[in-house]
């Protein structure tokens, strides 16, 4: 049962290429969820698939290894081990009306790579909308200009991910495509009414409410909750779960970006009463991921509940793909 394996809602990093002993044993008391990989963790395929490995023996159980292998410039993952891929948005452009059947081969062969260095869930598909307005740090990140683009070239991103062995994790729900800075650095405000945020935004999400887990968006919604940004904010949480029908496990953004303001504590906190299912931290600092454990993050019944939802899909994922490559030998 998901509830003796996961003691603490977190997905942590780690600092190198290489588990220390002091990291390993954290992991082994604090048993996270799951763990986030960096480039700073990746040298070559032995290199990562034995981190993978230890960080799994750290807590006993094959927990899930996350990564953000978008392709173009958020990814991890360089060449040799993956290919270098252009920016998404300008591969659709580039693709025209064959953007489908690229898309569907970009996101298989990323999903074949990650499965051979022992990585199985990618933060992707991006969902959000591209505008004219949107920060460059996203922008070409993105799938569309407009709603119907997003949502086509998304579903079958998301598709490739699954079927070939990756789980996929949508983001940044429920939309970042209006923030006009980066919230690595500072917290976006947007401006957009709330009907046309229900009518694009939004409903890109809410066209995914099957997904299994979503990403929660470091961004402020002025027409919603002008206080607090969407993944504190318990308004768009409740939007979310209530208007998009999102049910399934919902991680934040990294926690220590600075769009969050704060310290870890404060931070933790806020994400958890908001509503957040599983807390994201990425830099690999012992000291403040400590900082949050000791902030209370033990998963709930309901939180729980989603993550054995998850691990239950993963087995499906393994198998389909185990019998999609038995179909291919055969074939």
């Amino acid at each position: 049962m998901v509830s003796e394996l996961v003691k603490n809602s977190v997905i942590f990093g780690c600092e190198g290429p290489n588990l220390t002993e002091v990291e390993f044993n954290f992991f082994k008391a604090t048993s996270p969820f799951g763990f986030i990989l960096f480039s700073r963790n990746i040298v070559d395929a032995k290199q990562v698939n034995e981190l993978c490995l230890s960080l799994r023996e750290s807590v006993g159980w094959y927990a899930p290894i996350l990564i953000d292998q978008e392709g173009g410039r958020v990814q991890r993952i360089k060449f040799p081990l993956a290919l270098n891929r252009i920016p998404p948005l300008d591969e659709a452009e580039k693709a025209g009306k064959s953007a489908k059947s690229i898309f569907k081969l970009r996101f298989s062969s990323i999903a074949n790579e990650l499965r051979s260095l022992g990585i199985d869930f990618n933060c992707a598909p991006v969902l959000d909308i591209a505008r004219p307005i949107t920060h460059e740090f996203l922008r070409n990140r993105c799938y569309g200009v407009n709603k119907s683009d997003v949502i086509s070239l998304g579903r079958v991103a998301y598709d490739a991910l699954k079927s070939n062995g990756v789980f996929p994790i949508i983001k940044h729900m429920p939309g970042h495509g209006f923030a006009t800075n980066d919230s690595h650095f500072e917290l976006p405000v947007v401006k957009a009414s709330r009907e046309e945020l229900f009518e694009n935004d939004f409903a890109v999400f809410k066209a995914f409410g099957d997904a299994e887990i979503a990403m929660s968006a470091h961004v402020l919604f002025e027409a919603i909750d002008p206080h607090t940004a969407a993944s504190t904010s318990k308004k768009i949480i409740d939007i979310i779960r209530n208007d998009i029908k999102f049910s399934g496990l919902l991680i934040s953004d990294d926690i220590s970006m600075s769009a969050l303001p704060g310290d870890i504590k404060r931070r933790t906190a806020n994400l958890i009463e908001a509503g957040n299912d599983v807390i994201v931290h990425c830099n690999g600092n012992l000291m403040e991921m400590s900082e949050i454990v000791n902030s209370g993050v033990v998963p709930n019944t309901l939180t729980l509940s989603r993550m054995a939802s998850v691990i239950e899909e993963r087995k499906k994922i393994e198998h389909n793909k185990f019998q999609n490559l038995e179909s291919s030998r055969s074939s």
